[in-house]
């Protein structure tokens, strides 16, 4: 039955696109963080939505499951096949073209396989603003972007991905294409198709194209970075920010001082914002720290007295306890960067247990407090690297070994350490996945939390679009 299935794919894209040796598989079938290897009968690569259908035809008469993949860098094992090596990944790279831009419309339409950077750039010259911005916008596609419905950091400005999407083209677990590439802003025309294959991680269809939002690009982007004694402070600095500055305030992100040492400690070359007004003095520390950004679209100038006047009040009101404001555009990114580089400074540390969670914005201090505190009374002098989007609620809570002790060792009692960080984000009324999804990685833990009507309605849709279970199956339910 293989042989067959797979000369009928080499019918369909030719023998190049057809990839089936252990060797070229790899880098399809290897996680983001390198901690899990899936198996593939074969990697796909098709060139249009007509391929795609073939592909998903074929596969539902051979009754061998899709696996969809983007750009390959998600956290929960969403777009990697299981190990029975009995699926067929359906790679969108080679789909990658920008299809149309409708600047009176202030809409983009684009392949799916498009990268999320490319889709920033092809609305940047035509003097727009696409506003998801993540740190795999290099490598990350539009639509492992809406599979996700990813999130970013200028979620608190924006919204996610689900926001900035208009329509789509999909792909049916029966081999049809669903042509709902409209840009229209109302259309009250019965169910929301678009909104059911957003988020679902494949599991309903192929997202193979969409429409998507632009902004006028803002005259201005200026970035600050204020120190801050608590976490009670950064939740009094965010709504004085909000206060003050209203929808120009398009980021607000939180930083840990153990994240920002961990920064410091594996890219010397980027410095602490604070260590630079006295030579000969150590950079003081502070608890935590925020990177705030606010978009201005009357001018530079303006922009800059606006977000120095909210931050010199806030150290008034004891708010902050210091702040620097860039003042051009490198020193920006200096600081964005120390923002960025978390994630990878951490990899560098060791490996760690993350959690990618979301908790109320109002909620957010007393829940690093009392988990905090559970965590280190269960697992002695373990380190909490807290950072993330705190304007929108999303925090990357992730928890490393004690300084000095196997990382190895410390990750076997992952169970443990997510059970306390869980069960305090559900007391919270909270979500375990704020913006990565559940891929196979959560796909069990969420059944903790969700109620049996919740996954009940969920595991009826799925049956009722995909009833051979072929759509990324073991994903998400």
């Amino acid at each position: 039955m293989h042989v067959e299935f797979l000369a009928d794919c080499i019918k369909i894209l030719g023998h190049d696109f057809v990839i089936t040796a252990a060797s070229e598989q790899y880098p399809y079938l290897m996680d983001w963080r390198q901690r899990y290897l899936g198996k593939a009968l074969a990697v796909l690569l098709p060139k249009s939505a007509d391929e795609v259908a073939s592909l998903v035809r074929l596969c539902a008469t051979h009754k061998i499951a899709c696996v969809p993949q983007g750009g390959n860098t998600g956290l929960v094992l969403g777009s990697i096949p299981d190990q029975r090596g009995q699926a067929a990944v359906i790679s969108l790279k080679r789909m990658n073209r920008v299809l149309a831009i409708d600047v009176a419309n202030n809409t983009i339409t684009v392949e799916a396989g498009c990268l999320l950077a490319q889709v920033q750039a092809a609305a940047s010259e035509e003097q727009r603003l696409f506003p998801l911005s993540l740190a795999s916008e290099g490598s990350c596609t539009i639509g492992g972007n809406l599979s996700t419905n990813a999130g970013g950091t200028a979620v608190l400005r924006y919204g996610n991905t689900r926001e900035l999407c208009l329509g789509l083209e999909v792909v049916t677990a029966q081999g049809d294409i669903w042509d709902g590439l409209r840009g229209l802003r109302k259309d009250n025309t019965g169910y929301d198709l678009r909104d059911l294959f957003i988020g679902a991680e494949g599991t309903l269809g192929i997202i193979t194209a969409a429409v998507l939002k632009l902004f006028p690009q803002p005259r201005a982007q200026i970035t600050a970075f204020a120190a801050l004694d608590s976490a009670d402070a950064a939740l009094d600095l965010l709504k004085q920010c909000q206060h003050a500055l209203g929808p120009t305030l398009t980021a607000f992100e939180l930083i840990s001082d153990f994240s920002l040492q961990l920064v410091l400690k594996h890219f010397p070359q980027l410095q602490n914002p604070f260590g630079r007004s006295h030579p000969r003095s150590y950079p003081r520390s502070y608890p935590y720290y925020a990177l705030v950004e606010m978009s201005d679209h009357e001018s530079e100038s303006h922009a800059i007295t606006l977000i120095e006047q909210v931050l010199e009040q806030a150290i008034n009101d004891g708010h902050a306890a210091d702040a620097v404001c860039a003042n051009s555009v490198s020193q920006s990114r200096s600081l964005w960067k120390l923002r960025e580089h978390i994630s990878e400074a951490q990899a560098r540390e060791g490996k760690n247990i993350k959690h990618d969670i979301s908790i109320p914005v109002s909620q957010i201090p007393r829940f690093i407090h009392i988990t905090d505190a559970e965590l280190t009374a269960a697992f002695p002098g373990c380190q909490i690297v807290c950072f993330g989007h705190m304007g929108d609620g999303n925090l990357h809570y992730n928890v490393s070994a004690p300084a000095g002790s196997s990382d190895v060792a410390f990750i076997l009692q992952q169970a443990d350490i997510n059970r306390i960080v869980h069960d305090q984000v559900h007391q919270f009324k909270g979500s375990i996945s704020a913006e990565h999804g559940l891929g196979m990685l959560k796909r069990d833990e969420i059944r903790l939390y969700k109620s049996a009507l919740e996954l009940s309605m969920m595991r009826a849709i799925k049956m009722a679009l995909d009833p051979q279970n072929i759509m990324n199956p073991g994903k998400v339910l």
